[in-house]
């Protein structure tokens, strides 16, 4: 995934179904200048880490 997508499902109101590694995750706020995401799988929003963008797939 790009960084732009990443952006505009961050910002959607729709849920768009994103992985990261096979999980399902949210995307909580994205970094376009490093491409990283700070993101939590759906079923633990305390489990937060960053990530590069390019590591993340929509479904």
């Amino acid at each position: 995934m790009d960084s732009q997508r990443a952006q505009e499902i961050a910002f959607s109101t729709n849920m768009a179904n994103v992985t990261y590694n096979g999980n399902p995750i949210y995307i909580e706020h994205v970094d376009q200048q490093n491409g990283t995401a700070t993101i939590h799988p759906l079923d633990d929003p305390n489990q937060k880490q960053s990530v590069s963008v390019t590591n993340l797939s929509e479904e």
